[in-house]
């Protein structure tokens, strides 16, 4: 409990920053989506969700949020998608480059408008390290940000919060060593009764820590082989947390 809430006391610190006269680290201060590649995709994808969002109010049982990794549902793990979620009214939320900043945006701009879903499985924060080799604390923070947004906006569903995957070929890989600090720091926000928190990263790797090219090409996304994966491990977790 005593790290719980020096975590939260922290990210507490970190949202006051701008009233102290400091400025607030990028991964608590909501932003859209500014990278030139994401221009012409990610403010029509967000508005498609504020869309889909309104649609199916009452329809929503379970809510995927994060990066290019949960997008990608919609790509390399469609098949998997469908066969571990297409029954259970899933709805998915991941944008290809999104930090934490762009997560608490869309929170707070209509993506959840309405919906009330059981449980939400929230990853994200990889792109904090990949792109800006953002403090582990800071991106740790940010988490906590959506974790409070979530609880304000739909108070009543469980949120699955997971670890960040590896990332990297070796485990001396930078950014697998920052990723790893954040997992430290957020699985504190964990008390399991609305959240809940699960590394599955342990299963994408081989014995000597590193990441199989067979699973993620790039050693960042998996493919279908890896979403089969990333499914079996997650299923229990949300078949007991969706009450089935």
């Amino acid at each position: 409990m005593a790290r719980t809430r020096l975590a939260a006391l922290f990210a507490a610190v970190l949202v006051c920053a701008p009233a102290a006269g400091l400025a607030a680290p990028k991964a608590v201060t909501p932003e859209i989506q500014k990278d030139a590649w994401a221009q012409s995709w990610w403010m029509p994808r967000h508005q498609q969700k504020v869309e889909e969002a309104k649609q199916r109010q009452g329809k929503v049982d379970l809510l995927m949020i994060g990066d290019s990794i949960t997008q990608s549902w919609e790509g390399a793990g469609k098949k998997v998608w469908e066969e571990f979620y297409g029954r259970r009214n899933a709805f998915n939320i991941g944008f290809s480059g999104d930090r934490t900043e762009q997560v608490i945006w869309r929170l707070q701009n209509g993506e959840v408008e309405g919906i009330a879903p059981k449980l939400v499985v929230l990853m994200i924060g990889t792109n904090n390290t990949g792109h800006r080799a953002d403090k582990a604390e800071e991106t740790a923070a940010g988490v906590r940000m959506i974790l409070d947004e979530l609880k304000a906006r739909m108070p009543k569903a469980k949120v699955l919060l997971l670890a960040i995957f590896p990332r990297g070929e070796k485990p001396t890989d930078k950014g697998r060593v920052l990723n790893d600090a954040i997992n430290t720091r957020i699985a504190a926000f964990a008390d399991n009764q609305r959240v809940f928190f699960l590394d599955v990263g342990p299963k994408f790797l081989k014995e000597d820590g590193t990441l199989p090219k067979d699973l993620m090409p790039d050693f960042l996304h998996p493919n279908e082989t890896g979403y089969r994966i990333w499914a079996e491990a997650m299923e229990p977790a949300i078949a007991k947390l969706m009450g089935e």
